[in-house]
């Protein structure tokens, strides 16, 4: 492959951890392809799913958002998208760009043809495609619900799973129907034929793990051609991960996915106390671990997308050289960015 012809790097997640890859990703190749979990049942989104039986548009639209063009003929439709209606009433709380994608779901009677307007809409770099065509439940085994720590509870939903004081030992995807999910054909195609497929950052049980449970979705991803980046969070998120060391969020993806092999994890430094241990952790991947300076200065929960795009073009480059590929850079801008980044 030669990256100079613009590598196809597709990033699945959910939320705000996705848009951050977004954001860096758009920095080194238009050819980008997003690819977003669906299994939202809270806020704006879990209203529309109940209300109208569309796949929960609230991550949808954030990533059409972070793939939104810049020019002034967008701007102001990327604003109204992410206006939010406030007071009491029906819309109170609902995104514009829910009601939106919501309202092309219905009209086209297809979630990918509904995107693909959105994002003409919006002049987006790329394309925006969900996890499934279905929306999707998740459950949980939990512990440390009750006085005795070893009893498992089973929870179920989006925002119960997030939200739990218990710990999260096990997640499943589930159809309203009891059926087994089936990914979304286009987001299949995007993989098999990617350059770079990009995991997290981002709730982890939530937003990353789905991915790896819809049963086609999971042979497409252990079956690419293309080097498989994790991106791990800067800091635990309350709830789901709380307590959770970077080594371990690798080695609950190992349980959940035993077979996909990863190329290269990406850790930021202030995040990892123990470097030793991701590295031993990411190897038993098949990975290499790539600890560098990502996060936003002032801001230690969040990437800074010039970092997370050096961080990303170096472990590509770092994958292809490892098998042998032509490396010749990249046809886009060069990231920004300030000081070099360290390498361990």
């Amino acid at each position: 492959m030669t990256i100079g012809s613009k590598p196809r790097v597709v990033a699945l997640g959910g939320g705000h951890g996705l848009h951050a890859t977004l954001s860096a990703v758009r920095e080194i190749t238009p050819a980008v392809t997003a690819v977003v979990t669906v299994a939202d049942d809270g806020g704006s989104s879990g209203r529309l799913r109940r209300e109208l039986g569309v796949l929960p548009p609230g991550d949808l639209r954030k990533a059409l958002v972070a793939l939104a063009g810049t020019g002034e003929d967008v701007k102001l439709w990327n604003s109204v998208f992410q206006h939010r209606f406030g007071g009491t009433g029906a819309l109170a709380g609902h995104a514009i760009g829910n009601l939106v994608l919501s309202g092309l779901i219905e009209v086209l009677g297809d979630p990918v043809a509904a995107l693909d307007e959105a994002a003409r809409m919006l002049g987006i770099t790329g394309r925006v495609l969900p996890m499934s065509t279905q929306a999707l439940d998740i459950e949980a085994d939990v512990t440390g619900l009750d006085e005795d720590p070893a009893v498992v509870r089973r929870i179920r939903g989006q925002v119960a799973v997030a939200t739990t004081p218990g710990q999260v030992r096990r997640i499943r995807l589930k159809t309203a129907s009891g059926d087994v999910p089936t990914a979304c054909p286009e987001a299949l195609a995007a993989v098999r034929s990617a350059d770079m497929v990009i995991l997290g950052p981002g709730s982890w049980f939530t937003s990353v793990l789905p991915h790896l449970l819809v049963p086609d979705l999971h042979r497409a991803l252990v079956e690419t051609q293309a080097a498989r980046v994790v991106v791990l969070n800067l800091v635990p998120q309350p709830g789901e991960t709380a307590g959770f060391s970077p080594e371990r969020h690798l080695d609950v993806l190992c349980e959940h996915a035993p077979e996909l092999r990863i190329d290269a994890v990406i850790a930021d430094l202030d995040s990892v106390p123990t470097p030793d241990r991701l590295r031993r952790a990411a190897a038993a991947l098949g990975a290499r671990a790539h600890l560098a300076s990502v996060s936003t200065p002032g801001a230690a929960d969040r990437h800074e997308p010039g970092a997370l795009a050096r961080s990303l073009l170096h472990a590509l480059t770092d994958t292809r050289r490892a098998d042998g590929g032509e490396v010749v850079g990249y046809a886009g801008r060069e990231p920004r960015g300030g000081e070099e980044d360290t390498w361990r």
